[in-house]
């Protein structure tokens, strides 16, 4: 009997897996007509939790990007019963590049740890062609009919310029780029910025700022320049470090000249009237930059320098130098000038044992009007004295590397003497300043009243004296504080442990960035929200996998994943929303994705990685 119910039992827990199985829906879509030259989207959809996607080769199709990932859950009650569904989507962004009838191969995901392969996708390629009732314009306005023919590279390029090349670590490149032209352009947005890797990276040029014109000549031909971006670099590591192309699409308005009826083919008046605007679809790259990055010179280096490197000055203020126990004290410090002031980090100060450092926060402002990284860090410190008498504010020392004199320079700031008097207290609660520094309070009672309850009676002969009770009390002290010691050393060493502390810290420091993104989201602050998003990738990644600052770079953080065994999967959605990121910040125009789903990726990605991580 006990063996026909477990084999009943096994029946039905296999027709519940087989019937989940079928239930499992992986489907590829796509138009299935397309033009030469038009974008369009390839999507996966897996009704399951699903990992592991693998995409097919596609190899007759230009990707502009993806796989871009998004989720979905819904849930319905009926007859008083829940059912939840989730759906996994990714999609790839197109652009046929081509004529012809081709397949996309099938992809694969797992659910449930077995494959599911979706369908392949076959799309039909024509030539491209303008609809049927659009006009040509006449003359010089007007838009007219866009294709997709050819303009020649020496009438349309875009030019990469870098104003140094041989710059030092941490010292400031301007990167610009223009764009060349002969023929008149109605519109254009940047498809793919480059990724500089190595590189801290900073915009010159604002989102909605109208590029200037200029005019030059090159090999006799007369050519329209623009300045589409300037950004400014700083490099993270010495070696030779290469800047990638950028990619622009523009719309160029050719004109084509057509015979009017009376034959005046070569009248002035006759040929603006007569001449035909044709709009062209064209794609430009930019040339590649090499950068030989010299290291910073071990010479003359300070101990306390920290990897700044500009021109600086110091400046620290305290708002007040005689104040009560128990008061506040401000202490404010400032640095300005030029170079990496985001980079900058705060000073190391050790304030003595009886003025409490209550809280720190720093405050960035940046300027970039003159083409030049500058502005100010602003360092404020809230101090509160716990005990009376007469301390010393140290000197707060600033090093930092100046590559106009090839030296390292070292900012102090003046000592400050504050005078503590002691505070007056309550008649019920009074504050004691120990060494650990914790707020004591009494309470006190005018009237305490007599006990009634039993008292504990001892035997006759008894003594609590050279009891064992005694001697465990008498060595209780000895022993705890032979386990302070033990165990302060150890914190000590964990301390002293930069890395083991950053490590503990990551996560923390990650979600209070996070924080301030959800801060700027809400505001729709676009640029100060995919900094935050980046900083907080950046800087987990750099403090959980113990990569120093100047080494932080895509490539690093992807090796040191695969090192550390993290799904693949995890590591290549953090690449692309890093990548979105910095996309982002320097094309919001072309950002198909909302602020909204990078944030949720970031959650997901950080704890993601540290659940492989543990």
């Amino acid at each position: 009997m006990k063996f026909k119910v477990k084999y009943l039992l096994f029946l039905v827990i296999l027709f519940l897996n087989i019937k989940t199985e079928a239930q499992v829906h992986f489907t590829a879509s796509a138009k299935g007509t397309v033009s030469v030259g038009e974008q369009f989207a390839l999507s996966y959809e897996v009704n399951a939790d699903g990992q592991n996607f693998h995409a097919p080769a596609i190899k007759d199709f230009d990707i502009l990007s993806g796989p871009n990932q998004s989720s979905s859950t819904s849930i319905q009650i009926i007859n008083g019963r829940t059912e939840q569904s989730v759906s996994f989507t990714f999609t790839y962004y197109l652009r046929a590049s081509k004529e012809g009838k081709f397949t996309i191969p099938a992809a694969s995901i797992k659910v449930n740890g077995k494959t599911v392969e979706s369908n392949p996708v076959v799309i039909n390629v024509v030539k491209g062609s303008a609809p049927a009732n659009a006009q040509q314009s006449r003359g010089q306005g007007g838009g007219g009919q866009t294709t997709t023919q050819n303009v020649s590279g020496d009438e349309i390029f875009i030019k990469a310029f870098a104003d140094k090349s041989n710059p030092y670590q941490g010292e400031q490149v301007t990167v610009t780029y223009k764009i060349y032209t002969k023929v008149n352009i109605s519109q254009f947005s940047v498809t793919k910025t480059p990724t500089n890797a190595g590189f801290w990276s900073q915009p010159l040029t604002g989102n909605n700022q109208q590029p200037k014109q200029t005019t030059e000549v090159i090999n006799g031909e007369k050519y329209i320049v623009a300045e589409i971006q300037k950004n400014a670099l700083f490099a993270q590591r010495s070696g030779k470090l290469t800047i990638e192309p950028l990619e622009l699409e523009c719309i160029a308005q050719v004109k084509t000249q057509q015979r009017n009826s009376n034959g005046f083919f070569n009248d002035p008046f006759f040929d603006n009237f007569f001449n035909t605007v044709t709009n062209v679809k064209k794609t430009v790259k930019s040339n590649v930059l090499s950068i030989n990055v010299n290291p910073l010179p071990g010479i003359g280096k300070p101990d306390d320098f920290s990897g700044s490197v500009g021109s600086f000055t110091l400046k620290s203020d305290i708002d007040r130098s005689e104040v009560k126990t128990n008061d506040a004290v401000n202490l404010k410090i400032t640095i300005s000038g030029k170079g990496s002031i985001k980079l900058i980090d705060e000073p190391k100060i050790t304030f003595p044992p009886d003025v409490e450092k209550y809280s720190s926060k720093s405050n960035d402002n940046v300027n970039t009007a003159s083409g030049v990284i500058s502005g100010t860090k602003t360092f404020e410190y809230l101090l509160i004295p716990r005990a009376a008498g007469v301390f010393q504010i140290p000197s707060i020392r600033f090093s930092y590397f100046d590559p106009e004199s090839k030296t390292y320079k070292t900012l102090t700031s003046p000592e400050y003497t504050l005078k503590v008097a002691k505070g007056e207290g309550g008649a019920s609660t009074n504050i004691v300043s120990s060494v650990n520094q914790e707020e004591i309070k009494y309470i006190g009672k005018d009237i305490k009243y007599i006990e009634t309850k039993p008292f504990a009676l001892n035997m006759i002969g008894y003594t609590f004296f050279g009891s064992n009770l005694f001697y465990i009390l008498l060595l209780l002290p000895l022993i705890l504080f032979i386990l302070f010691i033990i165990i302060w050393r150890e914190e000590l060493k964990k301390r002293s442990n930069v890395a083991l502390m950053k490590l503990k810290k990551a996560t923390k420091i990650a979600r209070k960035r996070l924080k301030n993104a959800a801060i700027h989201l809400k505001e729709n602050k676009q640029d100060a929200f995919y900094e935050e998003i980046s900083l907080a990738l950046f800087g987990y990644t750099s403090d959980k996998l113990g990569i120093h600052l100047a080494d932080l770079s895509m490539d690093n953080i992807q090796q040191k994943l695969i090192e550390k065994n993290v799904n693949i999967e995890i590591i290549k959605q953090l690449m692309d929303t890093l990548n979105h990121c910095e996309f982002a910040r320097f094309a919001p125009s072309a950002v198909s994705t909302t602020m909204d789903n990078t944030y949720n990726e970031a959650l997901v990605i950080i704890e993601k990685i540290e659940n492989e991580l543990r």
